[in-house]
């Protein structure tokens, strides 16, 4: 957090900020915290346009929103930090166009430094046997291992495992259809172990009388599971199981895909599998490196080949 003592700002400055976050409060009727950190982020700018002798907000123009990104750098805002705060300036100088002040927002085209992409933990293949290694007729476990074994077996976003209905299904073929982001539909391969489990707790699911075609029920109330609840059970069988690492469905997710990605090299493959709309989000939940990947793909698969002339 940033406790750099604030110099006294003018009153060309102070007096404008004064008056935004007035209008935030009463006509935008925006809560309290967001004000305070509008208000502590915009007093932290008043401070650095003091020291670059800037007195009023008409001498604002882009270069000086740049300085002001580069020493917020220097005083060890971070990436997300530094985003919040071009956020607040850029809304402020909004409303100051609205009110006449400024012909054109100067910040409008100023993008916050993008921060490190931090890749989730993979579990490895052990540390999912572990996981897995759950058996008992309670129809509470059965579930839970199905939502888990069909997670991690095809990959999915935690709202396609909340979403799938038993029409979705087609055991026989060992096929799952899901909706994916975008109103994308895709059809996805589990396998055979996903399958028997679909098939035990599809069973138990009959006597808890589902209000609808959801494959995934509470056993309290019959209606569809949550995606808390889901989140919940996950977490609570990484504690069981003994997995040292928090257990969630994306770590399920980003596991699945490192797994088949290791044991195949067919980035396109398992991007159609995650439902991935562009290649460079497959990349994203692997630990593999990217390019090469791609250069095996495009050596090695014959409609990637380049005809020879």
């Amino acid at each position: 957090m940033d406790r750099t003592p604030l110099a006294p700002q003018p009153e060309g400055l102070t007096s404008h900020v004064d008056a935004f976050l007035r209008y935030l409060r009463v006509e935008r009727r925006l809560s309290p915290v967001t004000i305070t950190n509008y208000r502590r982020q915009l007093s932290v700018v008043e401070q650095i346009l003091t020291e670059l002798k800037i007195t009023q907000w008409q001498q604002l123009d882009t270069a000086i929103g740049r300085n002001i990104v580069v020493k917020s750098r220097r005083m060890g805002l971070q990436a997300a930090s530094m985003a919040l705060r071009l956020s607040a300036l850029r809304s402020f100088c909004d409303w100051m166009v609205q009110q006449g002040e400024l012909p054109a927002n100067p910040i409008k085209s100023i993008q916050a430094p993008k921060g490190k992409k931090r890749l989730p933990k993979n579990l490895d293949v052990d540390e999912v046997s572990q996981l897995l290694n759950i058996d008992s007729g309670d129809p509470l476990v059965v579930r839970d291992r199905t939502m888990l074994e069909v997670m991690y077996g095809a990959g999915l976003r935690l709202s396609e495992l909340v979403g799938l209905d038993v029409r979705h299904l087609d055991l026989d073929l060992g096929e799952i259809w899901v909706m994916g982001k975008g109103s994308k539909e895709r059809k996805i391969p589990v396998g055979k172990t996903a399958v028997s489990w679909l098939k035990r707790w599809l069973e138990m699911r009959e006597l808890y009388e589902p209000e609808d075609g959801a494959v995934f029920i509470s056993t309290q109330s019959g209606k569809r599971i949550s995606n808390r609840n889901v989140q919940k059970r996950f977490e609570q069988w990484g504690i069981k199981q003994g997995i040292n690492s928090h257990i969630n469905p994306h770590k399920l997710r980003h596991s699945f895909a490192t797994h088949i990605l290791e044991s195949s090299g067919n980035l396109r493959g398992v991007q159609e599998l995650l439902g991935h709309a562009n290649l460079s989000t497959t990349q994203i939940y692997t630990h593999l490196d990217f390019q090469h990947l791609a250069s095996v793909y495009d050596v090695a698969h014959p409609r990637a080949k380049r005809e020879k002339s």
